[in-house]
Parts: C-alpha cells; sequence; structure tokens
C-alpha cells in the first residue's frame, strides 16, 4: 500500500512539472510572438512631440510651459500606447506672507523646472482624414534644481508627485495621402498631487492647470 502511494505521488509530481513546463512553454512561445509581431512592423512604430501651455487654477496655482516626448507602438487603427519623458518649467507666485516675520516673501515669484515621467494612451475616434481624439497620460514627475517652488501659504517639496494629463482634441494629418504623419491640436488638463505639497497646516496640495498642447507625430 505504501508502495502503491509512491508511485502515485510521484505520478502526480510529474504530471505537474510536465504542466508547469508546458504553461511556461506557452508563456514563452506568446511573448516571442508578441516580440516577433512588433519587430517585424505588424505593431507599427509611433512618435509623438507635444508642447503645452497650462494656466494654474484655484487658490494654490502654477503655470506652466514644456515640451515632452513619447514612443511606443499603435497596436490598432483607433489605439495607441507609449511611455515618454518631459521638461516643463513652473511659475508660481507667492501673494501671501508665509511667516510674519518673513515679510520679504511677499509676491515672490517662483520658476522652477519640472520633469515628468509617464505612460501615454491615445484612442482615435474617426477615419483617415480629420480625427477626435483622447490622450491620457499617468506618471509621475520631480522638482529639480535648488529650493522649492512656493505657492500661498505652501511649498512643493523634491520627491515625487503624482502626475495626470487628459487631452481632448482634433487629429489632422499633414498630407493627404499620409496619415502616419499628423499635427494633434487640442485642450489639456493636468494634475499634480503628493504628499510632498505642504502648507502651513500640515495638508497635502494639488495643482489643477487647463490649457492647449499642439503636437506633431510622425
Amino acid at each position: 500500500m505504501k508502495r502503491f502511494s509512491r508511485i502515485i505521488a510521484a505520478v502526480v509530481l510529474l504530471a505537474t512539472a510536465f504542466g508547469a513546463r508546458a504553461q511556461y512553454y506557452e508563456i514563452a512561445n506568446q511573448v516571442q510572438n508578441l516580440l516577433s509581431t512588433a519587430l517585424s512592423g505588424s505593431f507599427r512604430y509611433k512618435g509623438y512631440v507635444d508642447m503645452s501651455a497650462l494656466a494654474g487654477m484655484g487658490d494654490k496655482r502654477a503655470n506652466f510651459v514644456g515640451v515632452s516626448t513619447t514612443q511606443g507602438f499603435r497596436y490598432a487603427s483607433w489605439f495607441f500606447m507609449g511611455a515618454g519623458i518631459g521638461v516643463d518649467v513652473a511659475m508660481s507666485r507667492n501673494t501671501s506672507h508665509l511667516l510674519p516675520q518673513e515679510d520679504y516673501y511677499y509676491g515672490t515669484h517662483t520658476t522652477k523646472a519640472m520633469i515628468p515621467v509617464f505612460s501615454d494612451f491615445r484612442f482615435i475616434i474617426g477615419g483617415e482624414r480629420t480625427a477626435a481624439f483622447i490622450d491620457i497620460k499617468a506618471g509621475a514627475t520631480w522638482l529639480v534644481g535648488n529650493g522649492e517652488l512656493l505657492l500661498d501659504n505652501a511649498t512643493m517639496g523634491h520627491g515625487a508627485q503624482f502626475y495626470l494629463r487628459p487631452s481632448i482634441g482634433v487629429r489632422i494629418p499633414v498630407l493627404a495621402g499620409d496619415n502616419r504623419k499628423a499635427i494633434n491640436i487640442g485642450i489639456t488638463y493636468q494634475l499634480i498631487t503628493s504628499d510632498n505639497f505642504y502648507n502651513y497646516y500640515g495638508n497635502s496640495v494639488s495643482l489643477n492647470s487647463l490649457g492647449a498642447t499642439i503636437s506633431y507625430e510622425w
């Protein structure tokens, strides 16, 4: 009986091992097929360069001017996915006294650079000619350089900030016979928030801004 139990256990172990091996083999084949499809051009490579100007909204505000680039693949005629990086110039003005004894902060302007790194998802709505698009960038952004970004009774530190930038607009092909190259003009909303924003009551602060983006794709 013990010998029979040992045989059954050995068969189960062998079946499990072969099943796991087959599963790993199947996964490896799927990854290989995905890479082969991408390298063969079935997933068409695309790149974008975006320029934007955004005005701050709310009590705590900053204006942004920036440029970014996204590289990725068009998985279908209506869907693009990629990753990108950019450089933003954040401009804020502290119009209040940070502390009663620090009157020299009154009316201070600050200009800082920020580096966003993000994933980019873009949806095309329409035909081969002029079409609408929805673009969603999500990731993190970092303040670079010395010092902090001063806001009204608040500051922004140097840690990673949550970054979200959805846009909606119009896609216009550059040439009638070449749909790959186009100009995109859209309205953009941007949200930056995290615990690296501090006011003098210890709460986090979010920056909201709204503006326009123009981009070139190839």
